[in-house]
């Protein structure tokens, strides 16, 4: 039964998706305007495409280095629900006719500029570092388990963060509904990979 609230979240985090490929095809659902390239709404599409190409990166990496079917339940979901996120955030970019990438810092437009990067390639909060990834991938079973839900509870709290942002400071409709989708359903799971963790004798990591 622990699933239920889980399996209901990421339904209605693609859900929301769904509903934004509809509104994408206006652009701007309805304001009349196109963000700029230095605005809120460009820079989290942006970042947050970066922020979820590791997560399925991430999870792909567990779902061979462990036989446990919650694990890599978990690990599928959070693949999928973020791979159509990341598309449809990109999708944005190419119908406002703005870049993927820019030459400011990651989380410019939160005003964390300077603040954002990490040690390690990790770009952004939350972000794994090249370490990090390496050791994921050299474990396997309980330990491997263990790691990526620790990853991935530091990686959830990094886009939660950035999303909440978003949901203050996007202007078009359609990617602050989806921004504040993404609060609601990563917070969920990260409530379920801290019963996870604990359920394996480990907590989430300080």
């Amino acid at each position: 039964m622990r699933h239920v609230g889980w399996i209901a979240s990421v339904a209605a985090a693609v859900l929301v998706a769904a509903g934004a490929v509809t509104y994408a095809v206006a652009g701007d659902g309805g304001s009349g305007k196109t963000p700029t390239a230095d605005s809120a709404d460009a820079g989290f599409a942006r970042d947050m495409a970066v922020h979820h190409q590791q997560a399925v990166e991430m999870s792909y990496i567990v779902r061979d280095r462990t036989d446990d079917p919650d694990v890599r339940r978990l690990a599928y979901d959070i693949a999928q629900t973020q791979a159509n996120q990341r598309g449809m955030l990109l999708g944005w970019l190419d119908l406002w006719e703005l870049p993927k990438v820019s030459s400011k810092a990651p989380m410019t437009w939160m005003g964390m500029g300077g603040m954002a990067s990490g040690k390690d390639g990790a770009l952004m909060p939350g972000m794994a570092t090249d370490t990090e990834l390496k050791k994921l991938d050299e474990l396997s079973g309980k330990q491997a388990e263990i790691f990526y839900l620790q990853l991935m509870t530091d990686h959830h709290k990094g886009g939660v963060h950035m999303a909440e942002g978003c949901a203050a400071q996007c202007t078009v409709e359609v990617e602050e509904r989806l921004a504040q989708g993404m609060v609601e359903a990563q917070q969920s799971e990260i409530d379920l990979m801290t019963d996870m963790l604990e359920e394996r004798g480990a907590k989430p990591r300080p």
